[in-house]
């Protein structure tokens, strides 16, 4: 549905669900902008997608009437994307025209460095037409790419320093095949000055891989970068900065927090800009997918061959689940009564280690008390999904996985593992498999644990219905993140299904 009027939006924003993402574009339709309305529907009930060409954020030197305007297409790609409401208000809805605009300042130290030297006063065209819109959709969540670096901790600020109840939500950067970062402008350039513009992202991949191989001086590598790009015939570099990601503030050369190299250049007439996130720490390896594709045999084997730490997410959530049969909670469960379990989830001193029993890969332990295998039974089994759709259930494990993982080197898996825990993890597998593969695996595992064994069709039908409720639950459903790898598990072995994901991760590791 298309509205472009104020009375249009707030009629139909009261008949959506909630919770609601938000994505605020000026048109152009293009990948990145679709990865950000997938990103909305894994998050959200319902998506609103505004597109408004902003006059505020052009200055005097930039042509407002060379941006491209593709409504027809855009509304189509809106389409195909599933979005449930389009927003496309005029200037003279969000600007009346017989008054000056109130404008929203940003801070000073955000927009007096980088793309704000050569662009003045588009940062407040940009806070200015935001708040107006989140004002005006109300959304819980809002969706920004990470390619527009300065613009997304801008809007970052905004939100925090006005009180605007909505989550600003950053979006992986995402790329053309041959590298160059997407955007509207990249159909300003010849196929020579295309070329030459991929320069651009070969010289941030370069620094990346550098460090990834060893070289902890990212001062070093960004002064490395701009020495290559400006001296590049045909690229015109404004500037190669390494900043952090939140301030925009130079990093120093001690530094052991992720930091960006940011660059902005013109190539011919069309200035284009990019971005690399350098970070010392190994990185975090995302794994998920539905029950039974083999995803903690998986992890724990990836983490074994990387050196990393493996997490079981699965026996976080199965513990809490044990604990919740053992104090006979399931009423308060099945009510999600949070003044009950909040207190609960909280009072469980929880502790996993490796262990060397191929059956059981990770030992637990609550409240001092080892329950290894207890949480395998089939009364947990039966109860975890629901135990693992309460708010705040997952609210205290999802704390307690990212301060695990606030060293780096981790790999951790699960359903939600890419999507809410670590979004931005580096690296993000999706496993699949068929429900028959699945439920002989299960058998396989339950003989190797000398449990009993149900029948074929039995298992096949709980773990259908399992993946119904993970994926249809309200908190944090069982959702494929937009930019994982998918890898089906069926009919490959564990040695050759591990090979894939090594050279994933090294792909993914070593490229843009």
């Amino acid at each position: 549905m298309r509205v472009s009027t104020l009375v249009e939006l707030q009629e139909y924003l009261g008949r959506l669900a909630r919770p609601l993402g938000f994505v605020p574009t000026m048109g152009a339709l293009h990948k990145g902008h679709r990865s950000l309305m997938q990103w909305a529907k894994v998050h959200n009930q319902s998506v609103v997608v505004s597109i408004f060409v902003n006059p505020l954020q052009f200055s005097p030197t930039e042509d407002l009437n060379r941006y491209p305007r593709t409504l027809e297409e855009d509304l189509l790609v809106c389409e195909e994307e599933s979005v449930d409401l389009v927003f496309t208000p005029t200037p003279e809805i969000l600007y009346p025209q017989d008054q000056d605009p109130t404008l929203v300042v940003p801070p000073v130290y955000l927009t007096d460095k980088l793309c704000g030297k050569s662009r003045p006063g588009h940062f407040t065209g940009v806070a200015t037409v935001i708040t107006k819109l989140l004002h005006l959709v109300q959304p819980d969540r809002a969706y920004f790419g990470q390619k527009d670096a300065q613009q997304l901790a801008v809007v970052q600020h905004l939100v925090k320093d006005l009180n605007i109840p909505v989550e600003i939500f950053p979006c992986p950067l995402v790329r053309e095949q041959d590298g160059l970062a997407l955007s509207s402008r990249n159909q300003y350039l010849s196929a020579q000055e295309r070329a030459t513009a991929l320069i651009i992202p070969q010289t941030l991949a370069w620094a990346k891989r550098q460090q990834q191989s060893g070289v902890m001086d990212a001062q070093k590598l960004s002064e490395h970068a701009a020495i290559t790009l400006s001296k590049e015939s045909g690229i015109a570099l404004e500037y190669c900065a390494l900043v952090d990601p939140y301030r925009l503030e130079p990093v120093p050369p001690s530094s052991q927090t992720p930091s960006l190299l940011m660059v902005a250049a013109k190539v011919g007439t069309t200035r284009l800009i990019d971005n690399v996130t350098l970070d010392p720490r190994p990185p975090v390896i995302a794994l998920d997918g539905p029950a039974g594709v083999g995803k903690s045999t998986l992890a724990k084997l990836l983490a074994q061959k990387l050196g990393f730490l493996y997490i079981d997410t699965g026996a976080m959530y199965r513990a809490v689940t044990w604990a919740v049969l053992q104090q006979g909670l399931q009423p308060a469960i099945e009510a999600k009564d949070k003044t009950i379990i909040d207190p609960f989830v909280k009072s469980l001193d929880l502790h996993l280690e490796p262990g060397t029993d191929p059956a059981y890969p990770t030992r637990v332990w609550l409240n001092g008390s080892e329950i290894t295998q207890n949480i395998r039974t089939q009364p947990v089994t039966d109860f975890v999904s629901q135990v693992s759709a309460v708010g705040a259930v997952r609210e205290a494990l999802v704390t307690q996985q990212r301060k695990l993982a606030e060293g780096g080197g981790m790999v951790m898996d699960g359903r939600d593992i890419g999507t809410e825990v670590f979004p931005q993890a580096p690296v993000k597998i999706y496993l699949t498999a068929s429900v028959e593969a699945r439920a002989l695996r299960r058998q396989q595992d339950l003989q190797e644990k000398k449990l009993p064994i149900p029948d074929l069709e039995i298992l096949k039908k709980d773990i259908s219905e399992r993946d119904y409720k993970d994926s249809t639950r309200q908190q944090s459903p069982l959702r494929k993140a937009p930019d994982a790898l998918e890898v089906c598990t069926d009919g490959c072995t564990i040695e050759e299904t591990l090979g894939r994901l090594l050279a994933i991760y090294e792909a993914r590791i070593m490229h843009l």
